[in-house]
C-alpha cells in the first residue's frame, strides 16, 4: 500500500494540465546560481521528479541534456508535449533508478521531499560524476498581502486548516539551515553545502491562484466536492488580482571525492 506521502506525490497526475498551467515556472537567475555554483560547464544532468517539466525546459534551454524522470505518465505526457530534443523522459520514481550512467548535475524541483529517505543521499551521490553538483529547489507560494491572506485562510478554514508541507526531518521554520541542506550537512557524501534564496513577486489574478491552489496536494487529498466548495469560498474571499510571493530556496552540494 502507497504510503502518505506516496499517494499525495502521485496525486498530481490527475491535474497535470492544471499544474503545467498554474505552477510558476523558473527564472533563469536560478540556473545562474547552479552553474555560478559548478563553476564548470554542466553537460548532462539528471532530473528528479520532473513532473510537466517546467524546471526540465529552464536546465535543457542553456543546452544541457536532461534526464528527466517521472512516475507519473500524466505528467510524463505533459513534459514530452514541450520538452526540447535534448530531453529524455523516462518514466521512473527516484527509487527506481539504478547506478550506472553518471551526470554533472542532479537536481530535483519542489519533489524531493517526494522521495523516500532511505538511501537518499547514498543514491543520489551514486549517480553523480566526480565532484558533480546536486541542487534542490522549490518554495510555497503565498499571498503578499497579510489581509487577504487572513481572508483567504478564514474562508479555506471549514474545508482544510493548512496547506503547508512539514520539513522532513523536522528542522523549524525559523532554523538558518533548512532541509534538505540540514540532512546534506550531516550526509558524508557531500560538502561545501550552501543555501540561498531568490527573492521573487508576481501579480496574478485570482482565478490563477485558485488554480495554483487546485494543483497544492493538500488540497488535491480532500473529495472533489469538498475541493471544489473550498475553492469556490476562497475566490469569492479574493480581490480580482492578487500579489504572490513565490521565493525559491535553492540548496547546493557537491559530491565529495571517493
Amino acid at each position: 500500500m502507497l504510503g502518505m506521502a506516496a499517494a499525495r506525490a502521485l496525486s498530481f497526475g490527475a491535474i497535470a494540465e492544471a499544474y503545467e498551467r498554474y505552477r510558476p515556472g523558473y527564472p533563469d537567475e536560478l540556473f545562474d546560481a547552479v552553474a555560478a555554483y559548478a563553476g564548470r560547464p554542466l553537460r548532462t544532468a539528471l532530473e528528479i521528479g520532473a513532473g510537466t517539466g517546467k524546471a526540465t525546459r529552464l536546465f535543457a534551454g542553456h543546452g544541457i541534456a536532461v534526464t528527466a524522470t517521472e512516475p507519473d505518465t500524466a505528467m510524463l505526457a505533459e513534459l514530452t508535449r514541450t520538452a526540447p530534443p535534448n530531453v529524455t523522459a523516462v518514466r521512473a520514481a527516484f527509487e527506481d533508478l539504478r547506478p550506472g550512467t553518471t551526470y554533472d548535475l542532479v537536481y530535483a524541483a519542489a519533489a524531493l521531499h517526494w522521495t523516500r529517505p532511505e538511501n537518499r543521499w547514498p543514491n543520489v551521490a551514486a549517480l553523480l560524476g566526480p565532484d558533480g553538483v546536486f541542487a534542490s529547489f522549490g518554495g510555497p507560494v503565498r499571498l503578499a498581502d497579510p489581509a487577504v491572506e487572513e481572508s483567504m485562510r478564514a474562508a479555506r478554514a471549514p474545508f482544510l486548516a493548512g496547506d503547508e508541507i512539514p520539513s522532513p526531518d523536522g528542522t523549524a521554520p525559523d532554523a538558518e539551515m533548512q532541509w534538505p541542506g540540514t540532512e546534506l550537512q550531516r550526509s558524508p557524501l557531500f560538502h561545501d553545502v550552501r543555501q540561498t534564496a531568490l527573492r521573487r513577486r508576481l501579480t496574478v489574478s485570482a482565478e490563477d491562484y485558485v488554480g495554483y491552489l487546485s494543483t497544492v496536494s493538500a488540497y488535491l487529498q480532500l473529495p472533489p466536492p469538498t475541493r471544489q466548495q473550498a475553492c469556490t469560498a476562497i475566490a469569492s474571499a479574493l480581490p480580482e488580482t492578487v500579489e504572490i510571493t513565490a521565493d525559491i530556496t535553492l540548496h547546493l552540494a557537491r559530491r565529495r571525492p571517493a
